[in-house]
């Protein structure tokens, strides 16, 4: 049996802002829950703790968010994403005095020891954690298994491989996913962006190397060029052979019982949303990037490829400035010369 994770209202948030608002939450956590999802995963783009003004505020408090989406489950487990640096302790003891079901614990691909103490919280108070994997597209297999075993001797339950910047292609995954599958004890699963438009296929791939977990959003409703679109992934699992808790039918009636409520548009995979899945940057940047581009009137294409040469992972949007203003200033000094 496949585990579906719907992160529509967590992922799905950053396409907007992180401006969904309480009745949003309420009406779509109660159908998805009506559908058979697995999991319905709520909260600020980026997890627990998240709204700023740096990172984008929402309009509602994390208590409000996870005590309105408990509400409206009565069979689909609550999660909630957990960033450690960016989300503390406290914010964990809140989402589980909540009730959150299952806490993702989520760093970037080589930096899964700090996932420890959150971990084991979560375990402590008899929860279900996850590990999470971020830009995972940034590690050899064998590293990527070295870590998620750390997070499995922390306690996680499962581990999953983030996609964040939409980087990998079939045979990427399926080295990635086939080598934590015959090296871990515990569930592996997968969580893809669609910036080359391999979102669902990726996803199927990761199934067929033994994922027993999938993150998707409906409609695709995602960070930069979208997830791997709900209802198309429901479609390809029953073609394949996959069960899961949920029907292609009743996924068909959560989308339109949505569009009354939320009415999410499949993103349009824009060049800026390719290049950053090329390059392999964290799709949240795409707007700092264009802003920045701007700003200091450099070519956005060439700001990726910079930021690409300097292993950028989420989290570092001051990088993105020093190095346009870098790139500003090496224009300058070139048209000064040759003047």
């Amino acid at each position: 049996m496949i585990l579906i994770s719907d992160s529509t209202l967590r992922d799905g948030n950053h396409a907007i802002r992180h401006q969904l608002t309480a009745a949003q939450i309420y009406d779509y956590a109660r159908a998805a829950d009506e559908a058979g999802i697995d999991i319905v995963e709520v909260g600020h783009g980026n997890g627990l703790g998240g709204s700023s003004c740096q990172l984008g505020q929402t309009p509602i408090d994390d208590r409000t968010m996870l005590e309105t989406a408990r509400e409206a489950l009565k069979n689909s487990r609550l999660g909630v994403h957990f960033i450690p640096g960016l989300g503390k302790s406290a914010d964990i003891t809140l989402a589980l005095e909540c009730g959150v079901d299952v806490v993702r614990v989520a760093t970037h691909c080589t930096e899964a020891n700090v996932s420890r103490r959150f971990i084991e919280q979560t375990r402590a108070a008899g929860k279900t954690a996850y590990g999470v994997l971020m830009m995972s597209h940034m590690a050899e297999p064998e590293v990527l298994l070295a870590q998620a075993r750390l997070m499995q001797s922390y306690g996680a339950q499962a581990v999953i491989l983030m996609d964040s910047a939409g980087y990998s292609t079939p045979s990427l995954v399926r080295s990635k996913v086939s080598c934590l599958t015959n090296g871990l004890d515990i569930t592996v699963g997968f969580h893809a962006h669609n910036n080359l438009g391999l979102a669902v296929a990726n996803s199927l791939v990761a199934l067929e190397e033994g994922a027993r977990l999938i993150d998707a959003c409906l409609k695709g409703f995602g960070a930069g060029a979208g997830n791997t679109q709900l209802e198309t992934l429901v479609a390809v699992m029953e073609r394949e052979g996959y069960a899961s808790a949920t029907t292609f039918e009743r996924v068909l009636a959560l989308a339109g019982r949505s569009d009354a409520f939320l009415s999410p548009k499949t993103p349009h995979i824009h060049a800026a949303n390719i290049a950053s899945g090329l390059y392999g940057l964290f799709s949240g940047y795409v707007p700092h990037i264009q802003k920045a581009a701007q700003e200091f009137g450099v070519a956005e294409f060439e700001l990726y490829k910079r930021l690409a040469d300097r292993r950028l992972v989420a989290g570092q949007e001051d990088i993105i400035v020093e190095e346009a203003s870098r790139l500003a200033h090496e224009r300058d000094t070139t048209q000064a010369l040759s003047a």
